[in-house]
């Protein structure tokens, strides 16, 4: 069993853009083993109408996963939750490795599973939302002219967990987290400069990052890329 590790990391140029801090955490229980042909699907809970981990995200995460060539292959999440419809669905979607040993007891979903060579599945859960402001903005138009005055911040804040699955043996395997947090600016002189920190951006390079080195232990150095 491997200790909890954790990054931190600061991505920060004061003069020409925002602040945004990013911090990791990875729980690995086991190893993972991704045979020759393996493949791995990313999904994103969305547990009600009102409630669901951004699709971009999964999309973006999905690239860190299999970029530079790591040689991981990702199911696109539309593809799967449309091929093992409605098994997947926000309604009847499994939340927990028991459940999943329980569905795929069908034949049908077992089969189709099998089909698309699936062998790890990683749920991803949390949203990026707008923390605070401070500060304003105005516009103005006039005989000479308009223009935008004043200066204004907010706080974006991305929180994400990501739980992998072992479809073979229907068991969780690791959990990692990104915590992401950043300050944008908009000040005005005459037009507006949005200074905008990219957290969900860097939660998201952050945790793909960090799970393509479950799968790829020697991808470390790329881990940045």
């Amino acid at each position: 069993m491997k200790h909890p590790s954790y990054l931190l990391a600061s991505l920060c140029l004061l003069s020409l853009s925002a602040c945004t801090s990013v911090t990791i955490d990875e729980y690995q229980r086991a190893e993972t083993n991704l045979a020759s042909g393996d493949r791995i699907v990313l999904l994103g809970r969305r547990h009600s109408p009102d409630y669901e981990t951004e699709p971009d995200l999964i999309n973006c995460v999905g690239k860190v996963i299999s970029a530079n060539q790591s040689g991981i292959s990702v199911i696109p999440e539309k593809q799967f939750v449309d091929e093992l419809y409605p098994w997947f669905e926000p309604r009847m979607a499994p939340m927990r490795p028991k459940r999943l040993a329980h569905l795929v007891k069908k034949p049908q979903v077992r089969e189709k599973i099998e089909e698309l060579k699936l062998r790890y599945v990683i749920w991803i859960d949390g949203s990026t939302q707008q923390t605070g402001s401070a500060g304003s903005v105005g516009c103005a138009v006039g005989p000479g002219g308009g223009g935008c005055f004043g200066f204004g911040t907010w706080d974006d804040k991305s929180d994400y967990e990501a739980e992998v699955w072992d479809y073979q043996k229907q068991d969780l395997v690791a959990k990692v987290s990104a915590d992401a947090k950043g300050t944008s600016y908009m000040p005005a002189l005459v037009v507006p400069i949005p200074l905008l920190a990219r957290v969900q951006s860097n939660a998201c390079k952050g945790l793909g990052a960090q799970l393509r080195e479950i799968f790829v232990p020697d991808s470390s150095a790329n881990a940045g890329a």
